[in-house]
């Protein structure tokens, strides 16, 4: 059972957002105006299908369009319409690149996106408080969701039907079982 779509981490929960990143400028790619993008997003093949991004070099956000795409190692070299030399892209150094909701990779049954669960309240499922989803860590055989507590100390919480009982987005709250040994 999978319960979320990684993509960017905000620091706290405010109202869903528009806008979900997918990567980062690392740097320049040769001197055509390429751009090597760390992907922060679970599917890096999902640039393929992107005809626009949204460019935030955090002055302000610009939407420009794709030439082209192809992978090197664990990069994302993308080609900007329209920028075409070094010079064009160097100022887009460390800028995010974001897409809007309707871009987004559309979820299937229990997914959610990490960038909406982040700051929900989780309670046990005799409904007592429990703490605040406060960040995702992705080991492999499962995620595991950690949870701020009300004494300030952190539970880890392994993302697997089990544990993670109900998850409202609509509510913004997380129903867990605290299994034996869990918090020890």
């Amino acid at each position: 059972m999978k319960f979320f779509v990684r993509l960017f981490l905000p620091l706290e929960r405010k109202i869903m957002i528009s806008e979900l990143q997918i990567g980062v400028i690392t740097q320049t790619h040769g001197l055509q105006g390429e751009v090597k993008v760390y992907p922060t997003t679970d599917d890096a093949r999902r640039f393929n299908k992107l005809k626009e991004v949204i460019l935030d070099d955090g002055k302000g956000k610009q939407t420009i369009a794709i030439d082209r795409v192809r992978f090197f190692k664990k990069y994302v070299i993308l080609k900007f319409k329209g920028l075409d030399s070094i010079e064009a892209v160097e100022k887009y150094k460390n800028a995010k690149l974001l897409v809007s909701r309707d871009n987004a990779v559309k979820l299937k049954k229990d997914e959610y996106f990490i960038a909406d669960m982040i700051g929900m309240q989780v309670k046990t499922e005799d409904g007592k408080p429990f703490g605040v989803l406060k960040d995702v860590l992705a080991t492999g055989a499962n995620d595991v969701y950690i949870v701020e507590m009300s004494d300030g100390k952190e539970a880890l919480l392994p993302a697997i039907k089990e544990c993670i009982l109900n998850v409202d987005m609509e509510a913004a709250v997380m129903t867990v079982h605290i299994m034996d040994g869990l918090l020890s």
